[in-house]
């Protein structure tokens, strides 16, 4: 069984919340808010975060969050928003920090990632909310790194230690986050003045298109708890996870070297699709889920803990929160960063 549910001796005690240890599924809070979803957080807040750190995530249900506005009271509550900034895919900002999920259609799952595991700084702490269930699928399910980690091959571990992983990007206006959503500015200047301070190697092509490349560490310590975590996206952002028939439209349209991503080893060596099906099966074995009801929240660690999005049917709005910013540099990586 995952990890995701032992305790950690460091982690500070959760007993004033009577938190559910389920197995296949997430561990869960049952609450009565008493219309006040924004009050009962504030009064809660350290006993949450003790929480999330204790479990890797952690499920509430009875907040009884109806809509955009209860939700950022109930955010601004818990941590401080951080700006996402490389994003992969487009979403809808509500508020500093608060978006939409990303526009992913909803016959394709998404594959166990961690938010912006590619960028030198990403948010520790997540909130995914629900305002409307859909009718079938949907979940948001999570995975525990650690055990991840070491299910993983020992081999396999070594190499991505010792070489990291590389993400190539195609960036334009047609697939994917454009230049000015992942960046914030499509002024080259501005774009080419980010990736040098972020270690993102970039190339304009001649169509005004932009490729980028950054080299990252797989495996970090957890800053709090010092846990090692697989901590990455190189399945997810591989082109073997891709639909068979999109990818193979894509490189018709674009070329395998204009794909949106891609993942390599740190050297630039390719991870076949063996590799990508081993992790995505390790994944699998290590998953817990639990269908969304409309009112949920859910707080996972974004280091220790790797989230996905199920297919689904009907109307699904699920907001996503990225608080507290963490440099990796606190993180205990493996490599040196490739720089611009």
């Amino acid at each position: 069984m995952s990890s995701l549910f032992a305790t950690s001796l460091s982690s500070p005690p959760t007993a004033s919340l009577n938190v559910e240890v389920r197995p296949g599924k997430p561990p869960l809070l049952r609450v009565d808010a008493a219309g006040d979803a924004s009050r009962w957080v504030a009064e809660h807040r350290d006993a949450l975060r003790a929480a999330v750190v204790e479990h890797g995530a952690l499920l509430v249900r009875g907040l009884g969050l109806r809509d955009v506005a209860g939700i950022e009271a109930v955010f601004r509550r818990l941590g401080s928003p951080m700006i996402e900034r490389e994003a992969f895919a487009t979403r809808q900002r509500y508020a500093e920090g608060l978006y939409s999920s990303s526009k992913w259609p909803p016959s394709q799952p998404m594959c166990m990632h961690h938010e912006l595991s590619y960028a030198l700084e990403f948010p520790s702490l997540m909130l995914f909310a629900c305002l409307t269930a859909p009718s079938a699928g949907g979940a948001t399910p999570v995975a525990d790194e650690t055990a991840v980690l070491q299910a993983l091959s020992a081999e396999l571990v070594e190499r991505f230690e010792r070489l990291g992983w590389l993400l190539i990007r195609n960036y334009n206006d047609e697939i994917g986050a454009t230049i000015a959503e992942a960046f914030g500015s499509d002024d080259r200047h501005a774009v080419e003045s980010y990736c040098r301070a972020k270690a993102i190697r970039f190339e304009w092509q001649p169509d005004g298109a932009l490729r980028t490349w950054q080299r990252r560490s797989a495996v970090v310590r957890h800053p709090h708890t010092g846990r090692r975590c697989w901590f990455n996206q190189v399945a997810f952002l591989n082109q073997w996870t891709i639909d068979p028939e999109v990818r193979d439209y894509l490189v018709d349209v674009y070329g395998e070297d204009g794909l949106p991503f891609n993942t390599f080893f740190g050297n630039g060596d390719p991870i076949g699709p063996d590799i990508v099906q081993l992790i995505n099966e390790t994944y699998t074995a290590n998953t817990v889920g639990d269908p969304w009801q409309a009112g949920d929240m859910m707080l996972v660690d974004n280091i220790r803990t790797a989230h996905a999005r199920e297919s689904f049917e009907g109307l699904r709005e699920v907001l996503v929160g990225m608080a507290d910013a963490v440099n990796v540099a606190d993180c205990s990586p493996t490599i040196e960063v490739m720089g611009g």
